[in-house]
């Protein structure tokens, strides 16, 4: 009758949850989601104007990604 813990996880599990959690805020993190972005490499391919535009970004949530993009050595194309 008792289900464990971990098979309600693995049942909800979503790896495209799982892009910038902890990072950046939902609504951001759909907005990448619906753009087909889920790894810093598709994220490189866009520009900073770019990211901008979507919806949920603004300047906070870009300087917490720009910051986590910094770390791991990635960072925006070109305008």
């Amino acid at each position: 009758m008792s289900k464990s813990l971990n098979s309600i996880y693995a049942f909800n599990y979503d790896p495209t949850e799982e892009f910038l959690h902890g990072v950046i805020a939902i609504p951001a993190r759909r907005a990448l989601e619906k753009e087909k972005i889920n790894s810093l490499e598709k994220l490189s391919d866009y520009s900073e104007k770019e990211i901008m535009q979507l919806h949920g970004f603004g300047k906070n949530t870009m300087v917490k990604l720009k910051n986590y993009m910094k770390e791991n050595q990635v960072c925006f194309k070109e305008a």
